[in-house]
C-alpha cells in the first residue's frame, strides 16, 4: 500500500484502474489525497461553482425490492405508504418551482423494479413537460430495457440515475432481488440509448474501505465514466435492515469523494443524501476534495434535506456560486 501511486495526465481520463491502485489512493495522507483530488477538480471545473439539483419523489412506497436502507420497499415497515404516480401537470408544477428556486437539474425518481410499458406514456409526458422547461431533466425508475431506454431519450430524457450502491462484493448483503449485473445491463441499455449516466452509490451500511474502493473501481472502468457521480451517505430508515448503521467517519466521507475526483474526472460528483447531518466544514472539505454538486430542497423522496435558505447562507459563506450564474 506504500507504493507510488499513478495518476496519469488528468487531460487523459483512464479507464484501466486497478483495484489495489483504487485502494491505495484512499490510503494516501489526508492532505495529499485532497490536493490530488483538488488539481484535478480545477483541470475540468471551476472549483467556485456548484451544481443545484432537485429530486421529486413522482410514485412512492411499494417497492418489491429489499434494498436494507430503503423507506420504499414494501418488505420493511417503515411508515411509509404507497402512492399512485403523480401526474404530469404536478410534476411539471415542482419543477417550475424547483427553477424558480435555483434548481438547474430536476430529477423524477419512482419506486419502482423496473418501468412497465403502460407508465411510459405518462413519465415521458413529464419529461418533456419538465425539458421544455430549460431545465436538465434525470429519472430513477428502476431497470429499464433497451427500448425503454431509447423511449425515454426520445422524450426529452438528459441523465438516467442507476446507482451500484456499493462494491460487488458487499452487494449481495445489500440487496438480493436483482444481481449487480442487472445494474450493469440497465446502465448498458442508457448508454446505448445516448442518455448520459448518473451512477454512484452508499457509503454508512456497514461496508469496507476495500468495497467503497471497490463501487469506485466499478465507476471508473465502465465504458464511460459515469457523467454524473452521487455520493449518498446513509440515512438510517428505522424498520429497515440498515436503520442501525453506525455513520462513516467524515474525514472518510471526504476521502470517497477525492477518490471518485480522481478516478471520474470529468463526472459531476454530487453529495447526495446524508447532508442534513453534515456540518457546513464537512460539506467544505467536500467540494475543495472535488464535489461540485448537490441536491436542494428540503426533501430527497423519503428523507430530509437542509433547506434552501442554509444552502444559501453554505455558498455565501464559502463565497461559491450556482453553476452557469454570472461572477460576483
Amino acid at each position: 500500500m506504500n507504493a507510488p501511486v499513478r495518476i496519469a495526465d488528468p487531460a487523459q481520463p483512464r479507464h484501466d484502474w486497478t483495484l489495489e491502485e483504487v485502494e491505495a489512493l484512499f490510503e494516501l495522507p489526508f492532505t495529499e489525497l485532497v490536493f490530488r483530488a483538488a488539481e484535478v477538480h480545477r483541470r475540468w471545473f471551476d472549483p467556485t461553482e456548484l451544481q443545484l439539483s432537485q429530486l421529486l419523489s413522482v410514485k412512492t412506497g411499494g417497492c418489491p425490492e429489499d434494498c436494507g436502507y430503503c423507506a420504499q420497499s414494501q418488505k420493511f415497515k417503515t411508515g411509509v405508504a404507497a402512492s399512485k404516480l403523480l401526474d404530469a401537470e404536478t410534476v411539471i408544477a415542482a419543477a417550475r418551482d424547483a427553477k424558480a428556486g435555483g434548481a438547474q437539474r430536476f430529477c423524477m425518481g419512482a419506486a419502482w423494479r423496473d418501468v412497465k410499458d403502460r407508465d411510459l406514456p405518462k413519465v415521458a409526458a413529464m419529461i418533456s413537460g419538465v425539458k421544455a422547461l430549460g431545465l436538465e431533466t434525470c429519472a430513477t425508475l428502476g431497470m429499464l430495457t433497451p427500448d425503454q431506454a431509447k423511449a425515454l431519450k426520445d422524450a426529452g430524457l438528459d441523465y438516467y440515475n442507476h446507482n451500484l450502491d456499493t462494491g460487488p462484493d458487499y452487494y449481495d448483503k445489500v440487496v438480493t432481488t436483482r444481481t449487480y449485473q442487472d445494474r450493469l445491463d440497465t446502465l448498458a441499455a442508457v448508454r446505448d440509448a445516448g442518455m448520459a449516466t448518473c451512477c454512484g452509490g452508499i457509503v454508512g451500511m456497514g461496508e469496507t474501505r476495500r468495497d467503497r474502493a471497490g463501487l469506485l473501481h466499478q465507476l471508473a472502468t465502465l465504458p464511460a465514466h459515469p457523467d454524473s457521480l452521487p455520493i449518498n451517505d446513509l440515512m438510517p430508515i428505522p424498520g429497515t435492515p440498515l436503520g442501525d448503521s453506525k455513520a462513516v467517519e467524515p474525514l472518510e466521507f471526504v476521502r470517497m469523494i477525492a477518490v471518485a475526483r480522481i478516478v471520474c474526472p470529468k463526472s459531476m460528483v454530487r453529495i447526495a443524501a446524508g447532508r442534513e447531518h453534515m456540518s457546513k466544514e464537512l460539506q467544505a472539505l467536500c467540494f475543495l476534495a472535488g464535489a461540485n454538486s448537490i441536491f436542494v430542497g428540503a426533501r430527497l423522496l423519503t428523507t430530509n434535506n437542509p433547506g434552501r435558505d442554509n444552502d444559501d447562507v453554505l455558498l455565501a459563506d464559502l463565497k461559491m456560486r450556482p453553476m452557469g450564474s454570472a461572477a460576483a
